[in-house]
């Protein structure tokens, strides 16, 4: 068995259920604040407070129809069902403090890059008394205070805290990242069915063979989405989609029937053994554990050489492909497999 995977950084999954239950009286005030979070974020930057931004948020961009769900109390239970075959993230922002709508924007910006891979849901606390009230000991559960803006990611209807407070666009990009290879490894790899973009053709069909590839996915033949992907990559060699899909499927292909205590007790027993060393490292990738992964391999090209080293280099080079360019870990593990190298 491998272990089941979250984005990294994350500090486990809330319950909602509060949320999406019958609401108590609405509180007197929202108590909701902007300041500083406590907790870090899931990309390693601070966090900065709402209250501590200033200017207004600049204007929304232009976005597909159908990225973009605004949450209130009444529609809370369909829009987290959209979850279910397409990754969700969550923003909780606040209008009492416009400046964390600027956190939505940029979640947006990020999230219509992806081309439907992701899903947005949008809530405003101040507007929805009866969801302040349910997010609160939330927030507090998952950050250790109740700050606005928050964000959550969402795995089939379950959330997943993210970070608090706003961040860069580089830093959104990178948590997405890893939000769409958590969904990719447990099988959540539908796409939101986007309305056209504002004064852009309409096209959000998948090509044929990106679709044959998640259609094989969500049943859960990996060989024949390493096939479509393989079809896809021949014909369009920059295609970076089938690039990333096929190293994802791949590593689910590699791990699906390793036993989790065997490998790491071989890995264990003889470190230089090159077969044990990949495997775990393939299982620490599913875990969340990339940079443990890394450095394993990273330790494992110093001391080997000839075939070994090589076929060590190419494994590590594919998990770079599986975590994303995007990934702090990613540029780091390049520059030390140069220097291990040379």
């Amino acid at each position: 068995m491998t272990e089941t995977p979250k984005p990294a950084g994350t500090r486990g999954a809330v319950d909602l259920s509060s949320v999406t239950g019958a609401p108590g009286p609405a509180p007197a005030g929202p108590p909701v604040t902007g300041g500083s979070a406590a907790a870090g974020s899931a990309g390693g930057a601070g966090a900065t407070g709402a209250t501590g931004s200033t200017g207004a948020a600049p204007t929304a961009p232009a976005v597909p129809e159908g990225l973009v769900v605004e949450v209130r109390a009444e529609n809370l239970q369909s829009a987290l069902n959209k979850t279910l075959q397409v990754p969700g993230v969550l923003v909780l922002w606040s209008s009492a403090h416009p400046q964390t709508r600027e956190l939505v924007e940029t979640v947006t910006r990020v999230a219509a890059s992806l081309e439907g891979r992701v899903l947005v849901l949008v809530a405003d606390l101040s507007a929805e008394p009866e969801l302040l009230q349910a997010f609160q000991p939330i927030l507090v559960q998952a950050f250790g205070q109740p700050t606005v803006p928050a964000t959550f990611g969402l795995l089939q209807g379950q959330p997943v805290p993210l970070f608090p407070g706003m961040q860069p666009e580089s830093e959104v990009r990178v948590v997405l990242d890893q939000l769409l290879q958590a969904a990719v490894q447990n099988g959540i790899t539908g796409r939101v069915d986007l309305g056209p973009v504002p004064g852009a053709p309409d096209d959000d069909e998948l090509p044929p063979l990106h679709q044959a590839a998640f259609d094989a996915i969500e049943a859960g033949d990996y060989a024949a989405a390493t096939a479509a992907y393989e079809q896809a990559l021949a014909a369009n060699p920059k295609d970076h989609d089938a690039e990333l899909g096929l190293a994802q499927v791949r590593l689910l292909q590699r791990t699906s029937e390793v036993d989790l205590t065997a490998a790491r007790a071989a890995a264990a027993a003889d470190p230089t053994d090159v077969d044990a060393a990949t495997t775990v490292a393939d299982l620490d990738v599913l875990g969340g554990h990339v940079e443990d992964a890394f450095t394993r391999l990273l330790d494992l090209v110093r001391s080997t050489t000839g075939d070994d080293r090589d076929r060590v280099r190419t494994h590590l080079i594919e998990l770079f492909a599986v975590v994303g360019s995007h990934d702090e870990r990613v540029r780091k593990g390049r520059t030390a497999l140069m220097s291990a190298l040379f």
